[in-house]
């Protein structure tokens, strides 16, 4: 035993000793990354204090010795576009890398509109999926990882993939449709890291240092920093429901049902008589299936639930989704329809608000050449009424800094073309801070990257909820002013999607568009075509004239106009009071005179200023529209 531990002695330090001593290169840095062409290529990663490391790369070497903090540097010359290359590093061990490829390499970030893969909106794409054949276009996914304490200089996991039919289905619609648009004029590879998490705030993606102006939010990271416990959420539905404990279960076709009531899908159960009702809601209909629909693979669309679903047909699982934002369609094999009379049971779970089916989304059973329509009356019951608490935790993905710290850091040594950014619906409840803070977001990243103002593009917010038919406030259309004004900062660019929107899906499913007018705005800003009108019109200046207020645009293109070719709808005005009516407006070259005559001095002046605004139709006869805005007239 003592030589055991003698030999245990000697051996494992000189084991950590080699282990520290093989060379390490960071998670991106890795076979079929794709490399920044045009400008200096960075390139590191950590072995032991003082190894000599040498690096050959498309016919030349380059040499660099370890620091004592382990970590060594090295940054090559500017690269044409190209490849596939080869890539060796030597130091103690040797690495090769293969498949690399240089071109333009984006950052797309956010929150769920940016993380939303091209498999959650399979129906639209289907003919986008099956023909994916870009080899050259590629995204690295950056799992979601929080620190609330320290920016991290690596990422634990994350492979380059190909825009292929096998992969491209993980890759971001925008970031994807962004991505093609671009290599189908260029024919430049396309590297994409995603670094994007659903439900998450600005402020969780900005550094520390980008938020010492805001004093209450560096209150806050400190405070996280000393004392962190994650927040818990009880939502014990299961093991009390009704339709759970009962034998036979509620799904299973030998039960019996007593006592179930009416409703109607689409639609919402507090809408239909279970008001104020968090918990599980089990519905039910039997459908008849014909022999044509059997034997043969089908599909079960149920539009989108709030909030969770479990679904049977025949007894069997079919399709389970946690939480409410996909469209619920559900590949079901060979063999799960009978021809005769078929049971579908869906076991809905609410955590809080309206609970049940989204109108306006498909309903249907179809296999083959045949389609059943599963919209109209279905039978319910409660399984169990529930209530959500919460301890006081914190959620770390919602705190200052903590996405920044664990996602983005790690990628900042890493040269790019530039950011695309999809964000702002979990701000919309404060859109006076958003204005502060996604400027303080642009900058930081910036000042981060070491690159000077490079390109970065972003998304403004969608029409969604309610359509308003009379002049109100929204923080949606506050938010999307904050959007506009960021614009005020050099090298950015905002693409306008008030058209674009679902009134009951925050995530709506056209993402194509998106990605090809940020696609629009990058071949002017960042590909130099500077004759591109790239941008609906945007508010420039305004002054009055008695009761009539004349507002000039940038972005006319080839001039101004309505896209329905009626007069300009979704203008408001107001006197000092800011009591809003609907205002007459004209176009005048590329002015609008917009005036009421019950407001005979006009103060402000809104544009489609609603969280879902009705018919704006101002554009420019490139057919990019207006974005919405607010404006102050100077006495």
């Amino acid at each position: 035993m003592r030589k055991i531990l003698f030999l245990t002695g000697i051996l494992f330090p000189a084991l950590l000793l080699q282990s520290a001593a093989q060379v390490r290169l960071p998670r991106l840095v890795r076979d079929s990354m794709v490399l920044q062409r045009n400008v200096p290529v960075n390139l590191w990663g950590w072995a032991s204090p003082g190894e000599a490391i040498s690096i050959r790369f498309c016919g030349k070497r380059f040499k660099a010795t370890t620091a004592n903090d382990g970590r060594w540097f090295v940054k090559m010359p500017p690269l044409q576009a190209g490849g596939p290359y080869t890539m060796s590093i030597d130091g103690s061990n040797h690495i090769q890398l293969n498949d690399i490829l240089v071109g333009d390499v984006w950052v797309c970030s956010g929150q769920s509109n940016m993380v939303h893969q091209m498999q959650l909106h399979r129906e639209r794409y289907a003919d986008d999926i099956a023909n994916a054949q870009y080899p050259e276009i590629r995204q690295f996914r950056v799992s979601t990882m929080t620190d609330l304490k320290t920016a991290h200089d690596d990422l634990p996991t994350g492979f380059w993939k190909a825009a292929t039919t096998q992969d491209v289905s993980d890759f971001s619609a925008v970031a994807y449709f962004f991505a093609r648009n671009i290599f189908r004029q260029y024919h430049v590879p396309i590297g994409l890291i995603n670094a994007s998490v659903g439900g998450t705030p600005i402020e969780a993606w900005t550094s520390e240092d980008g938020l010492q102006e805001f004093p209450s939010i560096t209150a806050t990271i400190r405070k996280n920093k000393d004392y962190f416990r994650p927040a818990v959420v009880n939502k014990d539905t299961v093991t009390r429901d009704a339709g759970l404990i009962n034998r036979p279960e509620w799904y299973n076709p030998d039960y019996i049902p007593m006592h179930w009531r009416q409703i109607n899908i689409p639609g919402y159960w507090e809408d239909q008589g279970a008001n104020e009702l968090n918990g599980t809601v089990w519905y039910r209909r039997e459908i008849d299936v014909p022999v044509s629909m059997t034997g043969i693979p089908s599909k079960l669309s149920l539009g989108r639930i709030v909030d969770a679903d479990v679904v049977y047909i025949n007894g069997q699982q079919v399709g389970n989704t946690t939480y409410q934002y996909p469209q619920r369609r559900y590949q079901l094999p060979a063999g799960t329809l009978k021809a005769g009379k078929n049971l579908i049971v869906v076991r809905v779970t609410n955590y809080g608000g309206k609970g049940g089916f989204v109108p306006d989304k498909p309903y249907y059973l179809s296999a083959g050449k045949d389609t059943l329509d599963l919209k109209g009356t279905w039978f319910y019951k409660v399984g169990e009424v529930s209530t959500t608490t919460a301890n006081n935790g914190i959620q770390a993905q919602e705190s200052p800094t903590a996405l920044y710290n664990a996602m983005l850091a790690p990628l900042t040594s890493y040269p790019i073309k530039g950011i695309l950014w999809y964000q702002g619906e979990s701000n919309a409840g404060d859109p006076a801070a958003y204005a502060q803070l996604l400027p303080a977001l642009i900058r930081d990243w910036r000042n981060k990257w070491r690159e000077g103002n490079i390109p970065f593009l972003y998304v403004q917010l969608p029409n969604f909820m309610d359509v308003q038919y009379l002049p109100s406030e929204s923080n949606w259309a506050a938010t999307r002013e904050a959007q506009r004004k960021a614009l005020a900062l050099p090298n950015t660019g905002m693409a306008v999607t008030i058209d674009l929107g679902e009134w009951n899906d925050i995530h709506p499913d056209r993402k194509k568009e998106v990605g090809d007018r940020l696609a629009l705005l990058a071949k002017k800003m960042a590909y130099n075509e500077q004759q591109l009108v790239a941008t609906g019109p945007l508010y420039e200046n305004a002054k009055s004239d008695g009761n009539k207020v004349i507002i000039s645009f940038s972005s006319t293109g080839s001039g101004l106009i309505t896209n329905d070719g009626e007069a300009p709808a979704q203008f408001a005005v107001a006197g000092a009071d800011k009591k809003f009516v609907w205002a007459n407006a004209r176009i005048e070259g590329n002015t609008v005179i917009v005036w009421s005559n019950s407001i005979p001095s006009p103060r402000y002046v809104r544009y489609a200023w609603a969280d879902n605004p009705d018919n704006p139709n101002l554009s420019n006869r490139e057919g990019l529209l207006a974005s919405p805005f607010e404006i102050n007239i100077p006495n």
